[in-house]
């Protein structure tokens, strides 16, 4: 959902200024028309698809997308199985409001910091308590006249493009947890499918990931805890140094990383040519080939997607 306040393939470590680039086989492609977005004419593009929850039915995308005039950010309410607790969809939309009125109160200030206040102000509004709340994922990127910063908490990623190729920034904390040997992507390889085995194989696998969170030794994500803005993954480059900008979801990342069916300047190519919806399409009908999840474990059949396009910088 877009909250509209005003009309490496190499991971960057965290808290860096980025070094290299990575270099496509072919130059980044050059970029087309583009819209007034501030003095350096800058066109934001945004592509949303809700994908199925976890029992497969139809529901509102939890993804959320802020787009300003120097800013842009993308949300990704996690999928919570607990009963009686609000939605991931939930806290994200209620914190993108939030970081948006910060991001367009303060331009100049640092993003976690921003971040950190705008958890802080939901958790006071809400009554929110750590490790009993839903959790988002962030990416917020902004411009100034000078520099592009980044800033990535959990797996939403952001990939920057310039004249020197490419960088993507990534929170690697998520993928570094523990991992089970039976879980529900050992048991979709085999066949499984998506039925109520699956279901609670997904539950125990989301309680052990639960114990986890926004602790030093697991990972980082928007939740009840300020604190967690601190451990986000960070750049700022030069603003000559880049000249476009993608934020993903995982539901659209996932067809980088994960299937291989694009790299991130095919993904900026198609982006640009066709819209950033034929990128989140590419994605969707891969998954359609694989119903089961046999090819590619996937907690649901499709997740939500959200793309944004930031070109012209």
């Amino acid at each position: 959902m877009r909250c509209a306040l005003t009309p490496t393939t190499e991971p960057l470590p965290a808290s860096s200024a980025p070094e290299s680039w990575n270099r496509p086989g072919s130059p980044v492609p050059a970029a087309g028309p583009a819209s007034t977005y501030d003095a350096f004419v800058v066109e934001i593009r945004v592509a949303e698809q809700a994908g199925v929850g976890v029992t497969g039915r139809e529901r509102p995308t939890e993804d959320h997308v802020v787009v300003l005039d120097n800013a842009v950010a993308v949300l990704d309410g996690a999928t919570n199985l607990t009963p009686g607790l609000p939605s991931g969809g939930w806290y994200a939309g209620v914190l993108a409001h939030r970081l948006g009125e910060l991001l367009r109160a303060a331009p100049e200030a640092d993003l976690a910091d921003l971040l950190a206040e705008a958890i802080r102000a939901v958790v006071e509004a809400e009554g929110l308590v750590p490790g009993r709340s839903p959790s988002s994922t962030v990416a917020v990127a902004r411009w100034t006249p000078d520099r592009v910063d980044a800033l990535v908490l959990a797996d939403s990623p952001i990939a920057a493009f310039g004249p020197r190729g490419y960088q993507v920034l990534v929170d690697e904390h998520l993928s570094r947890l523990p991992r089970s040997p039976h879980t529900f992507r050992e048991r979709l390889r085999t066949g499984g499918g998506y039925d109520q085995a699956h279901l609670e194989a997904l539950r125990e696998g989301m309680t052990r990931t639960a114990t986890y969170r926004n602790t030093p030794d697991g990972f980082w994500v928007a939740e009840a805890d300020p604190e967690a803005a601190r451990h986000a993954s960070r750049a700022s480059w030069p603003r000559e140094e880049v000249g476009a900008l993608l934020l993903a979801t995982d539901g659209v990342s996932c067809g980088v990383t994960d299937y291989g069916l694009l790299t991130w300047p095919e993904a900026l190519d198609l982006a640009r040519s066709r819209g950033p919806r034929a990128v989140l399409d590419v994605v969707r009908e891969a998954e359609a080939t694989d119903p089961g999840g046999v090819r590619w474990p996937r907690a649901k059949r499709h997740d939500d997607q959200a793309l944004v396009l930031v070109d012209g910088l």
